[in-house]
């Protein structure tokens, strides 16, 4: 999970094997992610087999409010790819009831995903000294949501929970809500490894893995079918409320091959095997999202990778009308072109031109690459902070609201063990 956004918790915690305690009876196992604004106006999916993906709204540091311009294009494509659409809070309360008031009062009236879908509290940062306040303030929260007709959760990973918060009273209220991450290390894991489970009652999802693809993401595996709430038989629970994203994404959801079209935001389909030249696709392409730029016959070609693919191949994750997220515009990379010079052009920083794109390297684009900015989301101006005696990515990532991830991408890291004090991280 992204901080407004999240950090990525290395378990160190007691290792604890599932099949040890019985046989875990989930949605089937059911796997999935979860996403901030980090993950793009439309998020990734890492798998084919991926049925839910829980979107961030936005959160409170202490009081202070920032929201996810993502959320509501996340949600519905999610919702146009057939998965199942969750929300969660970034909820940076301490023990301050005043400030989860505050933080309730915002964002409950701006859920888009359907009734009884989970609305989970991340609370992995800010807690008070005082344990008991924490609790109050955490439980106070899963009671605003499921008063709204939503299913609460408590997301944290285990040793910060342990050190701040009285669990315990929270599973005896809400039982089985609690979503909890532990991770062995940072390479690619596309399947959970229960020799990392942190030995908790009460836990309902286990987030596995902040690297659940080459490049980050978050997996999680649902061990009791939570992730079912809000969905019978597949099918979204009619919310109470206005929920244009939901709608859209069911709109989007039914576009046909004939019917896509220029301006779409479209994902190519797992099950796709070739591009129209023939060549096979990499996986890594079919984790992301594109804009068609062309059509042609029953083929479309797609900004950024710059290939025809077949129609009937694609998923249309939107209907072509404008996004919330701001407009988009494409830039052909030229011969001499340096990523801060098209990233001044545009009125922004090569730091954001990066995140948007997924650039490792913001040294290395090559002529022909499209590059996109997204305008209207938050993050457009560039940050540094300096590392000192003591850090570690891990703790750095958390101190700033960010992820590892996106330090080690930012900063062109190849080992995010190796850091030293001196060195100038942006973010």
């Amino acid at each position: 999970m992204k901080k407004v956004i999240k950090k990525a918790a290395i378990g160190m915690v007691a290792f604890f094997v599932v099949a040890a305690s019985g046989p875990v009876f989930a949605a089937v196992g059911d796997q999935g992610v979860d996403w901030s604004k980090y993950n793009g106006d439309y998020g990734n999916f890492g798998y084919d087999h991926d049925k839910f993906a829980f979107s961030q709204i936005g959160g409170t540091y202490g009081g202070l409010f920032v929201d996810q311009a993502t959320y509501s294009t996340q949600v519905a494509s999610t919702i146009a790819q057939g998965k199942r659409a969750h929300t969660y809070i970034w909820y940076q309360v301490g023990g301050s009831q005043e400030v989860a008031k505050a933080a309730l009062d915002r964002y409950l009236s701006k859920i888009q995903t359907p009734k009884n879908s989970i609305v989970a509290l991340d609370y992995e940062s800010g807690a008070s000294g005082d344990k008991q306040a924490n609790t109050d303030a955490i439980l106070y929260g899963m009671r605003r949501v499921k008063a709204a007709g939503y299913t609460p959760m408590y997301y944290s990973y285990k040793p910060y929970t342990l050190a701040n918060v009285n669990y315990k009273q929270i599973i005896k209220e809400f039982p089985n809500s609690l979503w909890i991450a532990a991770y062995p290390n940072y390479e690619v894991t596309p399947v959970p490894n229960y020799s990392f489970f942190p030995s908790m009652d009460g836990i309902s999802v286990f987030q596995f893995t902040s690297t659940y693809v080459a490049g980050g993401l978050d997996g999680n595996v649902d061990l009791t079918g939570i992730t079912d709430k809000g969905y019978e038989n597949g099918n979204a629970t009619k919310p109470d409320t206005d929920t244009p994203a939901t709608d859209d994404g069911k709109d989007a959801n039914e576009v046909t091959p004939s019917e896509i079209k220029e301006g779409m935001t479209v994902t190519i389909k797992f099950s796709a095997t070739n591009y129209s030249t023939g060549q096979a696709i990499p996986k890594w392409v079919k984790e992301n999202s594109y804009k068609v730029l062309q059509k042609s016959g029953n083929k479309v070609l797609l900004d950024n990778i710059m290939s025809w693919v077949a129609a009937s191949d694609v998923q249309a994750l939107d209907t072509g009308g404008s996004s919330s997220a701001g407009d988009t515009q494409t830039h052909i990379v030229q011969s001499g072109d340096t990523l801060s010079a098209i990233a001044s052009n545009w009125g922004t920083n090569w730091q954001e031109l990066a995140r948007q794109n997924s650039l490792s390297n913001p040294n290395m684009i090559y002529t022909g690459q499209v590059i996109r900015f997204t305008g209207g989301q938050s993050g457009a101006t560039a940050r540094s902070y300096t590392v000192r005696s003591g850090d570690n990515l891990s703790s750095i990532a958390s101190r700033l609201g960010t992820t590892v991830q996106s330090l080690v991408s930012m900063n062109g890291i190849s080992n995010p063990n190796l850091i030293y004090a001196g060195q100038t991280l942006n973010f």
